[in-house]
């Protein structure tokens, strides 16, 4: 099966990345092992638990041994995080800004900082609102490293802003890893906007770049597993592991309208 020429792309982009951030470093820049941007989704259709048990799920994954561990496996033995709220188009803000992790007290700091952050909900679903705008968050953010991620975390399609795939392949472009964590029928019903292969969805139409995959949270119980074994494989860059919690990219034309979400809005509220 060819590979998409995009993925080809950022895989070159990658290498470039790679040989140019140790200069980046020199001109005054933080060398660390990745760059990583957490894009959560607040949308109203993520109730109050459902982003309690979310956010839980950073905390527990960066308190973790795991995680603790694999940050020791890099070349700096440090990352670089920030986690960013997401609903529409116009709506990203940064929860807790850029952050130097490099061990039990820095990634305590953080998970601190998440749990006594305020909550809040909004409208409408913009995955490639969530993607432009933790791109943003790369520019001129003090660091150097050969990895940038994204790491989408959310329950919806995209039904708001340009569609999901064109702002994934300017990513993809840049060099940059787009992750999932897709919350999949963890609720007993589904709204008009939902749907429930949004596993697929993600796997098709929002992760990419190199080494991408995602992790589908299919019941409330598994958000921290689900979000550590994301967590650890994105600093760590190991292999997947033999299990179907972890599926890699897909290298296959959608199995899904990439538009799905876009389409379900109108069907249902007319714009």
């Amino acid at each position: 099966m060819a590979f998409p020429l995009i993925r080809l792309f950022g895989l070159a982009c990658l290498a470039w990345t790679l040989f140019a951030n140790p200069a980046a470093a020199r001109n005054g820049a933080t060398e660390v092992d990745v760059e990583l941007v957490f894009a959560v989704d607040i949308s109203y259709s993520m109730d109050t638990t459902e982003q309690r048990l979310q956010r839980q799920g950073y905390v527990e994954a960066l308190r973790s041994e795991q995680f603790l561990n694999a940050l020791k496996s890099g070349t700096a033995g440090r990352i670089a995080v920030v986690y960013m709220q997401w609903a529409s188009e116009t709506d990203q803000d940064v929860l807790v800004p850029w952050t130097v992790i490099d061990g039990p007290d820095s990634a305590s700091a953080f998970a601190d900082a998440l749990i006594n952050a305020p909550y809040r909900r909004a409208q409408r679903t913009s995955i490639s609102g969530a993607i432009d705008g933790a791109m943003k968050l790369f520019d001129d953010n003090g660091f150097a490293s050969g990895r940038q991620v994204i790491d989408v975390s959310g329950d919806g399609p995209n039904n708001s802003g340009r569609p999901v795939t064109a702002a994934r392949d300017d990513a993809l472009a840049q060099g940059v890893t787009i992750n999932g964590l897709p919350l999949v029928g963890i609720r007993s019903y589904i709204s008009p906007a939902d749907i429930a292969e949004l596993d697929i969805y993600y796997e098709d139409c929002v992760i990419g770049g190199f080494d991408a995959f995602m992790v589908p949270i299919r019941d409330t119980r598994s958000f921290v597993e689900a979000t550590r074994t994301k967590l650890v494989r994105e600093i760590a860059s190991l292999p997947a592991p033999q299990t179907p919690l972890v599926q890699a990219a897909a290298l296959r034309e959608p199995r899904i309208s990439c538009m799905i979400g876009e389409s379900l809005w109108r069907n249902r509220w007319g714009n």
